[in-house]
């Protein structure tokens, strides 16, 4: 697959998976992310199995996958779930744009150096952006609103991604193998949701509608398995930098869905606010 193709399916898949989100409201967000991870990780543990990668680790290395698997294939589509029944799903991908940079914030606290000035632009552009899109529900002051609290927990949910990126970084510099690391994060990422599932006094059931299934199935297999193969593959052939474009560019898409099914209606402020952001991230990762 060209290098091309590879950010279009990535743009595409990622952009896409964020209304199919919403369309599994009928189940606990906590059980969904389970089903779906479930399915991905026996993916993943296939494609370790045919392609004879790694799937055998230290129990330090396991420590540190499970950290990458709470944070990353869990927590953070947990609150990103529980986010969709607030806002517009094509806002949420606009939030998780800024992964990121937070992950860069992040690095820069754990080796306590003072962030770039390039990157303390791009945060104060995107958080002006976002600050504008919900500028109308900042006024108020009023946390009990839907909009507000589907912000608070959209950017709870990128900083646990940023979170367990870092730990993806860090497991991939001691070189554990990242296809293999990914299929044993997934399976702690659920068994962490099952323990949230019942401490919340949560049951299990399934919603047998093709809408559930076909979305689980477009989030299993298509978000979560060929989402990130492709976003690897990037990684490898151009590097981190420029693959991390992506989610800069994804957003885009999202948008233009949420535009059309759930009838997103755009203001000046809105529009400004978005732009600002995905410029922000742009002017983080060109470094510029």
């Amino acid at each position: 697959m060209n290098t091309l193709l590879l950010y279009l399916t990535t743009i595409f898949v990622w952009g896409a998976s964020w209304i199919a989100i919403k369309a599994q409201g009928s189940v606990d967000p906590e059980l969904s992310v389970i089903y779906r991870f479930i399915i991905a990780a026996a993916c993943m543990f296939f494609w370790c199995w045919a392609k004879s990668l790694p799937v055998k680790f230290t129990k330090r290395e396991h420590f540190f996958i499970a950290m990458q698997g709470i944070f990353l294939f869990s927590t953070n589509f947990f609150f990103f779930y529980h986010a969709s029944y607030y806002v517009t799903t094509g806002l949420l991908a606009v939030i998780f744009s800024m992964a990121s940079t937070m992950t860069l914030i992040i690095r820069s606290v754990l080796l306590r150096q003072l962030p770039r000035p390039f990157i303390v632009v791009g945060v104060l552009m995107g958080a002006t952006g976002i600050a504008l899109i919900f500028w109308p529900e900042i006024q108020t002051l009023d946390l009990g609103t839907s909009a507000v609290k589907g912000l608070l927990l959209s950017i709870l949910a990128t900083c646990c991604f940023s979170v367990g990126s870092v730990f993806s970084a860090r497991n991939q510099n001691a070189g554990i193998s990242v296809r293999g690391g990914s299929a044993w994060g997934m399976v702690y990422g659920v068994i962490w949701l099952n323990i949230l599932l019942l401490f919340r006094g949560g049951s299990y059931h399934f919603d047998y509608s093709v809408t559930y299934v076909s979305a689980l199935l477009f989030l299993a297999m298509f978000a979560t398995v060929v989402g990130f193969a492709c976003y690897f593959a990037l990684q490898k052939r151009v590097g981190a930098e420029q693959a991390a474009y992506t989610t800069v560019l994804f957003p885009i898409v999202a948008l233009a869905i949420s535009t059309v099914i759930e009838d997103y209606q755009w203001s000046l402020l809105a529009f400004s606010g978005v732009a600002l952001t995905l410029l922000g991230n742009f002017f983080v990762l060109s470094k510029r």
